[in-house]
């Protein structure tokens, strides 16, 4: 077993654009884990209905 490692896990979310309403899409999430326990979430991008990479940050998390 590995001290450190880094995991790539992709799941849907429900995000929300002011310019095309509420939209569901994959976001991938690239984390650190230390002994099998999430550390620190690197990086976080989703991927566009037209094959994008977009970061995550110009989209709201919709509640």
């Amino acid at each position: 077993m590995k001290i450190f490692y880094i995991k790539r896990k992709t799941k849907y979310e429900k995000r929300h654009t002011i310019e095309m309403g509420e939209l569901t899409t994959k976001v991938t999430y690239i984390r650190k884990y230390f002994l099998g326990l999430p550390v620190k979430t690197l990086h976080k991008y989703r991927e566009t209905y037209y094959g994008e990479v977009k970061d995550c940050s110009d989209c709201m998390l919709f509640v």
